[in-house]
């Protein structure tokens, strides 16, 4: 047998075995998706497919959730709480949850800010409250400085505000800087992995708080496992070093009110690296501190609702 032919099988062979691998994949994803389906309503701003919750009636809150996040790390038990006295839009930021992302788009925090906004045009939203969780506080305060006079008021929950050397220990599996590489790990080993690993992972990303037994499916936590919304995690997260210090740079500009709620045993981002050093940077910022880890929405979801409630109204 000739060494071409030879090559050509063994070509042969390996996709059909990367085939099976993608095959299993979506497979699963289609299971997970069957298991937690969207909640909302979608729109499309750009080629961008959005998908998003309305709830309730009132002055305007928004929700926009962190790296490697989605819409039901909020409507778990947060939202239905603000809905009582807020109209509270929670959306799936691009590439997450079930919104899509348009192909190679940019992940840089502006760009995201910039469609957030759009998107709150295109729904007739005026002068809203921007929630941001983790990454999502630094998108929200990225909307506040392209636009200002647009928001009320930003309300961060343990968010990432400065910039870091390094990601924190539970996310470094998404620290991949080459996008065919972040492809190749997203459509191969990365949801088994996720699997094999997910108790240590969700302990670290929740501690020192417990994870909620139901987190996988009513928190969303299995639909960040897919591989399409692995990929565009790690996309976010490697964007994050030539996107977050410009940000940084800018937060004296801030003219809106800030208040932000960290958890003192936070071991995702450190609260005095992050919430707690935005005191005395931008002009208006209040800090609350309670005892809890970095996801707060789900595990005090009544304690974060009262804070933002007090916001709300304090403006």
């Amino acid at each position: 047998m000739s060494i071409l032919r030879r090559v050509s099988i063994v070509a042969g062979l390996a996709g059909l075995a990367a085939g099976g691998v993608v095959g299993t994949l979506s497979i699963l994803s289609r299971r997970i998706e069957a298991a937690a389906p969207p909640q909302g309503r979608f729109i499309d701003i750009d080629g961008n497919s959005i998908h998003y919750l309305d709830q309730g009636s009132g002055p305007a809150v928004v929700l926009v959730h962190g790296l490697g996040g989605n819409g039901r790390n909020f409507t778990y038990a947060l939202a239905d709480l603000l809905a009582k006295h807020f109209r509270v839009l929670t959306l799936d930021r691009p590439g997450s949850g079930y919104s899509t992302r348009v192909a190679d788009a940019d992940a840089d925090l502006r760009v995201q800010a910039d469609l957030l906004t759009r998107f709150l045009d295109a729904l007739a939203v005026d002068k809203p409250i921007l929630v941001g969780h983790s990454l999502g506080g630094a998108l929200v305060l990225a909307a506040a400085l392209d636009n200002p006079g647009r928001y009320r008021g930003l309300a961060l929950i343990t968010p990432l505000v400065m910039p870091q050397d390094e990601p924190p220990e539970a996310l470094k599996a998404l620290a991949i800087r080459s996008p065919l590489l972040r492809r190749l790990v997203a459509w191969s080993i990365a949801l088994p992995l996720s699997i094999a690993r997910r108790d240590a992972v969700l302990a670290g990303l929740f501690s020192p708080d417990a994870v909620p037994g139901d987190f996988p499916i009513a928190g969303g936590g299995a639909l960040g496992a897919r591989p399409v919304s692995f990929y565009h995690a790690s996309t976010d997260l490697a964007a994050l070093p030539d996107s977050l210090p410009g940000l940084a740079a800018r937060y004296p500009a801030l003219d809106v009110p800030v208040a932000v709620i960290v958890g003192t045993g936070d071991t995702i981002l450190d609260p005095r690296r992050h919430g707690e050093a935005l005191e005395g940077v931008a002009p208006d910022v209040r800090i609350t501190r309670v005892e809890g880890g970095h996801m707060i929405p789900l595990t005090q979801p009544r304690v974060v609702a009262d804070w933002l409630t007090a916001f709300a109204d304090s403006l």
